[in-house]
């Protein structure tokens, strides 16, 4: 098997803990020869792990991609808004790409991206790592063999987990469409995806309500102060971040603030970084809680809710079909069938890579396309996401203007035409 090699830029979370542990895991198939990434301490870390020489260690994406091609594929892992530049320029630099999802909170910018692979002659995969599972594909292996017949309806919730909204979308990085993107597009472009690939016809109809309700100053407990380590009401908080960070079951997660997980370091960062500060009075404007309605050709509907007050963090979906029904949460899927009454369950294994197996298998998938490319599209390729990302834009859209229903081909053809007119 051709070993794969490959340059990683943006070294966080995603990157350096969710795809590139792979070429640990299976060095004979991929190994990194170089990483871009601005926070020093990440980036040496990275650089130890993976055997890569200083030379090799840059602050920044652009002195790594003003180089002519040093590997074969580019990891994209930086944030929101910083995915269009480096993938411009790897694009144009004839690196294959595996870009982290969302492409871009900008609609103009998913399709320059699109149309950048498609010039370029490269694979621009975007990392919608949930049809990668064992559980969504087996899933869609269901749907294919036509056990529930044709699809009426499909509801979709996502249970984001009160701490989890509390960690990434109210203290941590995605906390603010200004600086990141909408919760829809950050949080719950999967949820896009995965309902367009299950449907696996256009959508053309989209409405959406939802709204900031709780994390705000005003919903403030009395006596709480900015930060949780010197609030006297804290113990009463069910968002306290010393019980979140200092406790073995959250602990991992405050590695997102400091390198070392001892208790001096995590008391220190909640003092000093955003993750000890009060959820009523960080500068946070995304929503707790949405739901999006949508039509697709033939008339199918699909209702999708995200909200972040649950217990668990987990995605349950039930599929309607005309013989039958589908019932799925993470490790099991149960199918009903109309005519004989028979019901069969279907148990999937616990996966060892993050997001149920979803991280280690695009990567596989990914290398594997590399191997063999001859013009073909990955499975989740930049033209099948910026039709999801489209839904999530649209239904961006509808929220802000009071569920107004927005028509995804008019949609599309307004942000084409203003497209065209800025060329």
């Amino acid at each position: 098997m051709t070993q794969i090699n490959a340059v990683l830029i943006g070294a966080g979370a995603r990157g350096a803990g969710g795809y590139a542990p792979y070429a640990l895991d299976y060095p004979h198939e991929l190994t990194f020869v170089a990483v871009a990434e601005a926070d020093p301490a990440r980036r040496i870390r990275f650089a130890e792990k993976h055997g890569i020489p200083p030379e090799r260690c840059y602050e920044s994406w652009e002195p790594l991609l003003a180089e002519s091609c040093v590997a074969d594929i580019a990891v994209i892992c930086t944030q929101d808004r910083m995915h269009y530049g480096p993938t411009m320029q790897a694009l144009k630099q004839k690196y294959h790409v595996l870009l982290e999802k969302p492409m871009s909170p900008d609609p103009k910018e998913c399709l320059e991206m699109e149309q950048a692979a498609v010039e370029n002659d490269r694979l621009l995969t975007i990392c919608h790592v949930l049809r990668y599972t064992p559980f969504w594909s087996t899933i869609k292996r269901v749907i294919q063999q036509g056990t529930i017949g044709e699809i009426a309806s499909i509801q979709l919730n996502e249970n984001v987990g009160y701490w989890h909204i509390a960690h990434s979308f109210v203290r941590g990085n995605w906390n603010n469409s200004d600086k990141a993107s909408p919760m829809i597009l950050a949080k719950s472009c999967h949820d896009m995806d995965v309902l367009s690939w299950l449907m696996d016809r256009p959508c053309t109809q989209v409405s959406s309500f939802g709204s900031l309700i709780h994390f705000r100053e005003e919903q403030a407990p009395e006596g709480s102060t900015d930060r949780c380590i010197d609030c006297k009401v804290e113990s009463t908080c069910p968002y306290s971040a010393p019980r979140f960070y200092l406790s073995n079951e959250y602990k991992g997660w405050a590695g997102h603030f400091t390198q070392e997980l001892t208790k001096a370091n995590i008391i220190q960062g909640l003092h000093e970084t955003d993750y000890g500060r009060c959820v009523y009075r960080s500068d946070n404007n995304v929503v707790d809680h949405q739901v999006v309605n949508m039509e697709f050709e033939g008339g199918a509907t699909a209702m999708f809710s995200m909200c972040g007050f649950t217990y668990e963090q987990e995605r349950r979906i039930q599929i309607m079909g005309t013989r039958g029904e589908l019932r799925g949460e993470e490790g099991k899927i149960t199918v009903f069938d109309f005519l004989t009454g028979q019901k069969t369950e279907i148990t999937i294994p616990s996966q060892s890579s993050g997001h149920g197996g979803g991280d280690s298998g695009i990567v596989a998938s990914f290398l594997n396309e590399v191997r063999n490319y001859n013009g073909q599209e990955s499975l989740t390729s930049a033209s099948a996401s910026v039709r999801s990302h489209l839904i999530a834009f649209a239904a961006e859209k509808s929220r802000l203007n009071h569920g107004q229903s927005i028509n995804l081909n008019e949609y599309a053809q307004e942000l084409m035409a203003k497209e065209e007119t800025a060329k």
